[in-house]
């Protein structure tokens, strides 16, 4: 599928290189040392431009503020949204569209955070890392693979420091699990089984039929950015849009960030071999159910195998919607599994091993051996925390220590989002020539098999029709810029 360039008044990523000449990377910061004693160089602090500045958008700031940044413009399509960041930086310049940001103040800032619905990461994200300017970005880090593959590219062939926003990352918890993995107590990990108890926002449900007015404050139009052009629609603006894959990735992109991570960072894990899917549909009717094909499903379980070393691989199920895994034997009758709505255990030859979302409350299965075992600790913690993490990497540099000791860079993160929307990839896995809706709804012909993945090529090698949710076609006006 091939993207369609800017055209018109709009503002590409590419016309930020050719008119900005790289502006940015070239801007010299002066060593402190150079300053003497008593002046603060611009490299003690990191000036920040944000786009997207209500809900997580602003708490993402904020912590950077505790920090070394100085949030110095904000930018929000809804000025509704943005009202309370405005009256807490007030110096912060607002903008509305981060493609006029970008143009107009590119030497003024050092670094982008990215808090926009998923389906408008990439493209500022992309934008951002052009103009040589490190990126904080939102979980899931893209609503495509492909574009989480290029953001990864981006960020070596950039020289910026990134990271992705599944805060767990730079937890204690998911250390503990690594050091008791790494001591051989569950022996050799063969299943993994995450769970969540998301979505929480309306599934597997119709478009709304009633368009509605668009409030005054809300740019509808950089809102929809690269998705197909839509009227408005109530109750989708602030949050219900991760139901809808045209703007989300459903609970799977939402959650899979936070709770996939431990066992991917744990086990090594890299792409995916295969991914299966069954979903759970909703009644319409006497003996019919519905498939919508613009809303995720209202509860899914992908199952995925990875390859690991010793030509050995783990299986991981994924389920959502309320579905969870049959409780170990080892857990009692009255013991949390997980915590509760949402979950991670590790199955290993040795033994099992449990947490939280986030990585949070490790526990060793049964819950009576934690008593039990003193492992050393042999992994360093991150006591500034995700946020601090990585602004003080992006004032350090590229090649320094601390950005090369970041919890959730793009070399990370991108792998870990791309074997995340695998499991959208087959949840969508229907069939265009085949589509068709009858008294039993869409034909999804990949789900009933599996889908085999050729992870460096990004390709299903098996059911073509499954590669076009690799990669979208944007709205025209707007390019990822490669």
């Amino acid at each position: 599928m091939s993207e369609k360039k800017n055209e018109g008044n709009s503002v590409s990523r590419r016309s930020f290189l050719r008119n900005g000449a790289l502006a940015a990377a070239g801007f010299m910061i002066v060593p402190r040392h150079v300053l003497g004693r008593g002046f603060v160089a611009p490299s003690d602090r990191l000036r920040v431009a944000a786009v997207g500045v209500g809900g997580k958008g602003y708490g993402d700031i904020t912590s950077f503020a505790e920090g070394r940044a100085d949030i110095a413009f904000l930018c929000d399509v809804d000025k509704r949204r943005a009202a309370k960041a405005i009256t807490t930086f007030p110096k912060a310049k607002f903008y509305t569209d981060y493609r006029e940001m970008f143009e107009k103040e590119r030497k003024n800032f050092d670094a982008v955070s990215v808090s926009t619905p998923d389906h408008q990461h990439a493209v500022a994200a992309m934008a951002a890392m052009q103009l040589g300017k490190h990126v904080y970005v939102q979980k899931p880090l893209t609503h495509d693979i492909y574009e989480a593959r290029k953001l990864t590219e981006a960020a070596k062939k950039y020289k910026v420091v990134t990271q992705m926003g599944n805060q767990g990352a730079s937890g204690d918890g998911v250390r503990q699990l690594m050091e008791w993995y790494n001591a051989g107590l569950i022996g050799d990990v063969h299943t993994v089984y995450v769970w969540t108890d998301r979505p929480v926002w309306p599934q597997g449900v119709a478009w709304p039929q009633t368009n509605a007015t668009i409030p005054a404050e809300l740019n509808w139009d950089l809102w929809l950015g690269t998705a197909p052009k839509k009227n408005f629609v109530d109750n989708l603006v602030p949050f219900n849009w991760r139901g809808w894959w045209d703007y989300g990735t459903g609970a799977l992109g939402d959650m899979g960030c936070h709770l996939i991570e431990p066992p991917f960072r744990v086990l090594g894990l890299g792409y995916p071999s295969s991914v299966e899917a069954s979903v759970g549909s909703v009644y319409v009717g006497e003996f019919n159910r519905g498939y919508f094909p613009e809303s995720c499903p209202p509860s899914s379980h992908v199952t995925m195998k990875f390859p690991v070393k010793g030509g050995k691989e783990v299986t991981m199920h994924w389920m959502d919607g309320g579905i969870q895994p049959e409780r170990p034997e080892e857990l009692g009758p009255n013991e949390m599994m997980g915590d509760g709505g949402n979950g991670v255990i590790f199955v290993g030859t040795k033994g099992k091993m449990m947490c939280g979302t986030y990585g949070i409350n490790p526990r060793l299965l049964p819950t009576s051996r934690n008593a039990e075992v003193n492992v050393p600790q042999t992994i360093a913690r991150v006591p500034e925390g995700h946020y601090l993490q990585w602004v003080n990497a992006a004032i350090a540099g590229y090649n320094s220590k601390e950005a090369k000791s970041l919890s959730s860079p793009f070399d990370i993160a991108g792998p870990l989002t791309e074997s995340i929307l695998m499991g959208n990839l087959a949840i969508r896995s229907y069939d265009y020539r085949e589509a068709k809706i009858d008294g039993k709804g869409y034909n999804y012909p990949g789900r009933y098999i599996k889908l085999l993945w050729d992870g460096p090529n990004m390709k299903i090698t098996n059911f073509d029709p499954a590669n076009q949710f690799v990669k979208r076609t944007y709205r025209e006006g707007w390019s990822l810029g490669v």
